[in-house]
């Protein structure tokens, strides 16, 4: 097995750690964040947010052409620090949460599928996560 590319991709979210911690974890908030663009959505979230835990997210276009399963199994889970977790097609992801003012900095590495290009998953994994900032800084502080 060849070794695996890594992408790194971050964010800085004008919001208590805390605040974006809860979003970032619980299901009704992922629904509501958890695409790379407005014809996609996230009709069904679960998350069993422990160490050997499974997370499931369901993601489908709009117009109901398409839809899959996003899951993982946790690794480690440190509050308001970092989620590691296994997807099911064994890639690694790491997602490492600090604060630094009024700025919660979340900065997200995973491991590179074969199918798609680096920059595409880079660019679509940016997305979310530019998507979940807009979501956390418009509930407010």
């Amino acid at each position: 097995m060849s070794a695996r590319t890594n992408i790194t991709i971050q964010a800085s979210i004008s919001a208590p750690i805390e605040k974006v911690w809860e979003c970032f974890t619980t299901p009704a908030h992922v629904m509501q964040w958890n695409n790379a663009s407005p014809d996609w959505h996230t009709p069904k979230a679960e998350n069993d947010l422990q160490v050997g835990g499974k997370f499931s997210y369901t993601m489908a276009a709009k117009d109901g052409s398409f839809s899959f399963d996003f899951w993982g199994i946790y690794d480690i889970i440190e509050t308001n620090k970092q989620i590691s977790y296994t997807l099911g097609d064994e890639r690694k992801v790491s997602i490492h949460f600090s604060e630094s003012g009024d700025q919660t900095h979340i900065t997200e590495t995973f491991e590179a599928e074969s199918m798609n290009s680096v920059e595409m998953q880079r660019m679509g994994w940016q997305a979310i996560l530019d998507n979940f900032k807009k979501y956390v800084e418009a509930l407010g502080k």
